[in-house]
């Protein structure tokens, strides 16, 4: 299994917590599926099948936040609302007041709600105390929000923060594509946004096309900067870098595939494997990325 996003946070302290004592702290807030009256539900879940909340390998761990919310559109609530409005009306020979339409949307809610369907969706944590990194595979900060929501329910404290570079992404990107060179250790794919900072914001995508460094010189000359820009790191992983510090379509490459495919394992054995081969190659390249941008600012700073 590999993450697909990144969103990535520096631990603020030592991780002193066991797996187990992590597990008996997540128990209370296992995951339980809607009930009949229930829009949304939260609760971890088992990473692997029939495992523990918690599931370690050499050290680093993997949690699962699952979800689930019931799809009642609010125009359906609406409309069904409005009929029952009308027939109320036809009945006391009068439009219901506010108080009265307020009672009727939530008695209309109460009872579709049973009828509704629901989608689930799940959410990874990679807890690694080894390094100092909290990583959530989600594509959005709010996806992130929902983890951190849980765990402090879960969890006396939680020291953690986002991570901050010296130099931006944002300037970075921009730099690296105006000389025409990639930090040490990645190459510049083909996949690019560039991005004007005035009223307009203006922005070129380039998709799976070739960057002419005089076309990309031109843009950056104009204003424009570098928001979103597809790598490579070792000729092991691609990915995107965002100007928020997001690492987008993760993807590990024929080299690294060869290696998780090599000999026979179990089911079991073979989730182990990729998660203990995905937590090490990208706690290199998120320990590459940082020294490509700078260093990080807090520790700059604290030296």
């Amino acid at each position: 299994m590999w993450f697909k996003n990144l969103q990535i946070y520096r631990l603020t302290a030592p991780w002193t917590l066991s797996a187990e004592q992590l597990e008996a702290a997540l128990a209370p807030q296992s995951f339980a599926p809607c009930s009949s009256i229930d829009l949304q539900t939260q609760g971890w879940l088992s990473p692997r099948a029939n495992g523990m909340l918690v599931h370690t390998v050499n050290r680093q761990l993997l949690l699962q936040l699952g979800t689930e919310k019931k799809l009642l559109p609010s125009t359906v609530i609406n409309q069904v609302t409005k009929a029952r409005a009308a027939e109320m009306e036809e009945q006391q020979g009068f439009k219901p007041g506010r108080k009265q339409m307020k009672e009727l949307k939530e008695q209309v809610t109460d009872e579709l709600l049973p009828r509704a369907f629901s989608i689930q969706r799940s959410t990874h944590v990679w807890i690694d105390p080894v390094n100092g990194w909290l990583v959530v595979d989600a594509a959005s900060p709010a996806k992130a929000d929902e983890v951190f929501k849980l765990l402090l329910k879960s969890l006396e404290s939680l020291p953690f923060a986002s991570l901050r570079t010296e130099r931006s992404p944002l300037t970075a990107m921009t730099d690296w594509l105006a000389a025409d060179e990639a930090p040490a250790g990645f190459t510049v794919d083909q996949d690019t946004e560039l991005r004007a900072t005035g009223e307009g914001k203006a922005t070129v995508r380039y998709v799976r096309h070739t960057l002419e460094p005089e076309d990309v010189r031109r843009h950056i000359a104009a204003g424009k900067q570098c928001t979103r820009l597809a790598m490579t790191w070792a000729d092991r992983v691609s990915f995107v870098l965002t100007e928020s510090l997001a690492i987008k379509r993760v993807a590990p490459l024929d080299v690294l595939k060869e290696n998780a495919d090599a000999g026979t394992q179990n089911e079991d054995e073979r989730f182990d494997t990729d998660f203990a081969l995905m937590t090490g190659e990208l706690a290199k390249l998120i320990a590459d990325l940082v020294e490509a941008l700078g260093g990080e600012e807090q520790q700059k700073k604290a030296a």
